[in-house]
């Protein structure tokens, strides 16, 4: 199948690398010279504009956030020949997909929503959740190339149900950082050692998956990102935004988005969101 990849970053490009090792012929485009290089050494041919679209039978897009996406749906919407498939990978508003939608319906381009649920490693060990949502049979005719990128895939329905099933999923990962802050912090300053918390935690009835991938990490104090506070403070807003046109009240969500522009301020813009843990620790007057 030939497949024209735009986005290259943290999960694009392992996305890719699944692809390009299954056999498919892949063409890519990214601003960042660096990654192109990186996804040329995979296997990927650069290429960028116009050719890469109009000979593409997959457009495929990972990208950072609203405004790059509709750029980028300008382009399919304008250079894609009808009839060609375009799958979106990003997290963006259920606002904006819509509007996407709709553009491209002008230029008969079939449109997939498969919002990924993970992180770059474990797009790297292609343990990817996809969350789906767009025609069926589309969908059904992917699911192949789907399953490259993880074990799970669920079609959610026609529109905009794979936008805001991540936002819900989201939700309760920025909920879990913002949790565990606090909790880590009443302990912390009560005497309560670090690594007998973390192994508590990790084997008690409060335990899931997300607690445990991050445990190894957290309990040594590690907040190396892999997904940073000002990339998880942008999902949040997504959310309240949802939140508010849906008119929804959401305010343990909204205290977490002051807890990630704190971490922020307290300069982790870059560091892992998991780094509202640590802000916390300071608010408490622990070292």
């Amino acid at each position: 199948m030939k497949i024209h990849l735009i986005g290259a970053g943290k999960m694009g490009l392992p996305m890719g690398k699944h692809l390009a090792a299954a056999g498919h012929a892949l063409s890519v485009e990214d601003l960042d010279a660096s990654r192109l290089q990186a996804a040329v050494a995979l296997g990927m041919t650069a290429a960028q504009g116009a050719a890469a679209m109009a000979g593409a039978e997959v457009l495929l897009s990972s990208l950072p956030h609203d405004g790059a996406f509709w750029q980028v749906a300008q382009d399919v919407a304008r250079l894609a020949r009808p009839g060609a498939l375009y799958i979106d990978t990003s997290t963006v508003s259920p606002e904006m997909s819509a509007r996407v939608a709709g553009l491209l319906r002008e230029s008969q381009i079939v449109y997939l929503r498969a919002a990924v649920s993970g992180n770059n490693v474990m797009a790297e060990a292609a343990q990817l959740t996809l969350l789906v949502s767009g025609p069926r049979d589309a969908y059904e005719r992917m699911l192949p190339l789907f399953k490259l990128f993880g074990p799970g895939q669920y079609w959610l329905g026609e529109a905009e149900e794979a936008r805001l099933m991540k936002l819900v999923v989201n939700l309760m990962i920025a909920q879990t950082s913002a949790m565990l802050a606090e909790s880590l912090a009443l302990g912390a300053k009560g005497g309560l050692r670090w690594e007998d918390m973390w192994e508590v935690l990790t084997h008690s009835a409060v335990a899931s998956p997300i607690l445990k991938a991050k445990s190894a990490q957290l309990v040594t104090r590690d907040y190396s990102p892999t997904f940073t506070v000002s990339q998880m403070a942008k999902d949040v807003k997504l959310i309240l935004a949802e939140a508010e046109r849906l008119q929804v009240a959401l305010p343990q969500t909204a205290m977490t988005l002051q807890s990630l522009q704190s971490a922020a301020a307290h300069g982790d813009a870059d560091a892992d969101y998991a780094a509202v843990i640590r802000c916390a620790q300071r608010a408490a007057g622990l070292a």
